[in-house]
């Protein structure tokens, strides 16, 4: 962790206590209202639904006295500049779109409660001394264009600029289209053109660069998204790392034929070759022991004929860890295993990877303040791998980043049943913002 943000050496005394939620909770409300019609929340990026969340955005982050910008991807943010250290940005927040018929807090949690967080801390304390800022990034799902993470991506330097032409939704509208749509990329002039404004003022122009070197740490708080802090009965999850994900697309391809008339010992059966394999994949999976998991959750089978024996199959495989090493070997085990099954089968075995991302741990110091935040709040914790991508690991590497889970009912996420409390909301706020006082207010 940089030198400015180490933890303190001994018990940490914080006058940050009972943060009020109400106006979380009821700017939560506010957003799952911009949603496209049908069940749940759908805020599919750079559509009227996600342009006039943003907006509204600006003018609830402007009204609370925060300078207000937005990038020429569309992310928004708001500034409390600081009083000495003005150069670096302790930055929070998280996504605003969501996935088809989604739920209304994947994402929207955390941009609501550092919204909620930075106007106490303002309210409360003042000027801070390190300055504060926070983000609704313009997308991390993936669920309108074959790419995720464009919000955090554009402001880490993971995208280029050509997948606004090279990229198209399901209707062939490419990537740069849709923000034009928007007014975004383009001039200020485009944007006051925009066919998605309002009458609505706030905000400000378009056009500022997303790539960023000037954050000195970024916090993010989410939904857990599975079962674990639920089932353990924990209020707060200290994420120590996010997990790296590996997919691929295998290809099994055996001899179609006549289900009646090929004897059982002179079958190519592409099926029975694929479910040996997807057998070996949990086996293998179970035996690697947590936090490592391993998935197919698509597979179809050709000519998909009931009286003919299949003679190709597709499958999916998405298999996450923790640890780089643990998540290769483990991959390279697996798919000589496939090998050997199809050689042994006399089957032909094509796989092509999809998607690799690196592991990424959360910053050791952030994690132990997170912690000692919990102690001295008086809140059960645990730390934890979180298995899902977050905007958080595009950060890691860069700057010291911070996850903090709150429990999901159920482990239900992306999912109009998606469901947090609102005491724990509550929690996940004041450990938030308590962990911004720490870093922006108090002298290290």
């Amino acid at each position: 962790m940089a030198a400015d943000l180490q933890p303190p050496a001994g018990p940490m005394k914080l006058p940050v206590r009972h943060v009020p939620a109400g106006e979380m909770l009821k700017l939560l409300d506010e957003l799952a209202a911009f949603s496209a019609p049908g069940p749940g929340v759908t805020r599919l990026l750079y559509t009227p639904e996600w342009y006039r969340v943003q907006h509204f955005l600006q003018e609830r982050m402007s009204g609370f006295g925060l300078e207000v910008r937005t990038d020429e991807v569309g992310n928004v943010y708001g500034k409390l500049a600081g009083s000495v250290v003005t150069d670096k940005v302790i930055l929070t927040g998280s996504h605003i779109d969501t996935v088809v018929s989604g739920g209304r807090y994947d994402g929207a949690y955390g941009v609501a409660a550092a919204v909620t967080a930075l106007h106490y801390l303002q309210m409360t304390f003042g000027q801070p001394l390190r300055t504060l800022e926070v983000v609704s990034f313009c997308e991390e799902e993936g669920s309108r264009f074959p790419l995720t993470f464009w919000g955090s991506g554009n402001v880490t330097g993971l995208y280029d600029g050509s997948e606004r032409e090279n990229c198209a939704d399901g209707e062939g509208v490419t990537l740069g289209a849709a923000m034009a749509a928007c007014g975004l990329g383009g001039s200020i002039e485009a944007s006051r053109a925009s066919h998605y404004n309002t009458s609505e003022s706030g905000g400000t122009a378009f056009g500022h660069s997303p790539v960023r070197s000037d954050i000195a740490a970024y916090v993010e708080l989410h939904i857990e998204q599975g079962i674990i802090l639920e089932r353990s009965f924990q209020e707060i999850g200290v994420v120590q790392a996010i997990a790296g994900q590996r997919r691929y697309k295998v290809k099994v391809c055996g001899t179609a034929n006549h289900a009646g008339t090929t004897p059982m010992g002179l079958r190519q059966d592409a099926l029975a070759g694929s479910a040996e394999m997807l057998l070996a994949l949990e086996r293998s999976a179970v035996a690697e022991g947590d936090p490592l998991v391993a998935t197919t959750g698509r597979l179809e089978v050709y000519p998909g004929t009931p009286n003919v024996i299949p003679g190709e199959v597709q499958f999916t495989l998405d298999i996450r860890h923790s640890e780089a090493l643990r998540l290769e070997r483990f991959c390279s085990g697996i798919l000589d295993e496939f090998a050997d099954i199809a050689g042994r089968r006399g089957l032909i075995l094509e796989v092509l990877p999809q998607l690799a991302t690196t592991p990424a741990p959360m910053d050791a110091g952030l994690c132990t303040l997170l912690e000692q935040i919990c102690l001295e709040q008086g809140r059960s914790y645990r730390s934890m791998v979180s298995g899902a991508g977050h905007d958080a690991q595009l950060f890691a590497p860069r700057c010291p980043s911070a996850m903090i889970f709150v429990p999901s009912r159920g482990g239900v996420s992306h999912s109009p049943d998606e469901y947090t409390s609102p005491e724990e909301l509550a929690a996940g706020l004041e450990v938030l913002t308590a962990i911004l006082y720490k870093l922006a207010y108090t002298e290290n």
